[in-house]
């Protein structure tokens, strides 16, 4: 096996479209959006006798915590096979610690896209890996097959569910715009950062939303759908695109019209908008178990999600690979920093 760079946007997209097991932050575009938010990235592949077998997109992250390399949601591999899994992270590592010297990084940290099961923990395990200190990417998502019918997919969901979507169908105060306008990202952001002092969180940031808009934008793979309330927006939520699949990646829903079910239709035409553009799978993008965690964060708008029926998947946690002294540092600061958002 060897490494090397992919500069090619076709043959990066088309080898990820055969991947089972993927997200958009392995995507050419998600790349490009690294670049617009002044990081530094590689698109490397790895192939045996020519032939492609897996892709990982690294990103330099620089921090006051410090600097490494991450592989979000990678390496991307189209065979499953544990043997090739285990051979794909050991030369990719070869090149990935060669890359972290030369960019003075004090440890790599992947974040897999590959099931959480014992085999897939060894294979991190053998190669001196240890369980990331703090979140980076989303670790367990729910996801729903769309490709049955819209009745039957209605048919699956929570009774609560299907009723508020067929009350919010029936409510002429309630109105759904789908735009593909940068001004409705700002406004979007508006909201989220009324949302986040609320719910004290970080937001993203302006700078942040609008460059992935306008990474996905070029191919037309993001949408931004607009819920109204006598005339008055509610809530808004961002959709992405890619290789098969509609991820619902950004909400934000104003306190005030928690009660009334727009959120609900809002959902429900997306699903249905990336039902019509072939996707065959909607990623609710982020799970957490309300039952075990129920006071967690996410777990209200997880028990939201699953009401839409699906089921979850589960991926390997993030790992990091210590390269010096230095990565203690950071793992003490993130480790009290997760505490602290009661992660």
């Amino acid at each position: 096996m060897e490494v090397k760079e992919i500069t090619n946007k076709n043959e990066w997209e088309n080898f990820l479209s055969q991947c089972e097991e993927k997200t958009f932050l392995q995507s050419w575009n998600w790349g490009e959006f690294q670049k617009m938010m002044d990081n530094k990235i590689w698109r490397f592949g790895i192939f045996e006798k020519d032939e492609l077998i897996s892709i990982a997109l690294i990103v330099k992250n620089v921090a006051r915590r410090g600097t490494f390399l991450l592989v979000p949601h990678g390496p991307a591999i189209k065979n499953a096979e544990n043997r090739i899994k285990k051979e794909v992270l050991e030369i990719l590592l070869i090149r990935l610690k060669e890359l972290a010297k030369e960019e003075n990084a004090s440890f790599i940290r992947v974040a897999p896209i590959w099931e959480r099961t014992k085999e897939n923990e060894s294979i991190f395990n053998n190669f001196k890996f240890i369980g990331s200190p703090m979140l980076i990417h989303l670790e367990a998502t729910w996801e729903l097959d769309i490709r049955p019918e819209e009745e039957e997919l209605l048919k699956n969901m929570r009774k609560t569910t299907r009723y508020l979507i067929k009350q919010a169908q029936k409510n002429e105060d309630i109105k759904i715009l789908q735009t593909k306008e940068i001004e409705d990202v700002e406004k979007f952001s508006e909201l989220h950062d009324k949302v986040s002092l609320r719910q004290k969180f970080v937001p993203f940031s302006l700078k942040f939303l609008k460059n992935e808009f306008l990474a996905f934008e070029d191919d037309d793979n993001v949408l931004v759908f607009v819920v109204k309330y006598k005339e008055e927006v509610a809530g808004s939520s961002i959709i992405i695109l890619n290789s098969g699949k509609a991820y619902y990646h950004q909400s934000a829903l104003l306190a005030e019209y928690s009660k009334i079910p727009v959120i609900y239709l809002l959902m429900w035409e997306a699903i249905k908008e990336a039902k019509r553009r072939g996707c065959t799978a909607f990623d609710f993008w982020g799970y957490v178990d309300p039952q075990k965690q129920p006071n967690h964060p996410w777990a209200g708008p997880t028990a939201f999600k699953m009401g839409f029926g699906g089921q979850k998947k589960e991926f390997v946690k993030s790992k990091d690979l210590p390269l010096n002294k230095k990565y203690w540092l950071t793992y003490i600061f993130e480790k009290i920093r997760k505490i602290k958002r009661g992660l």
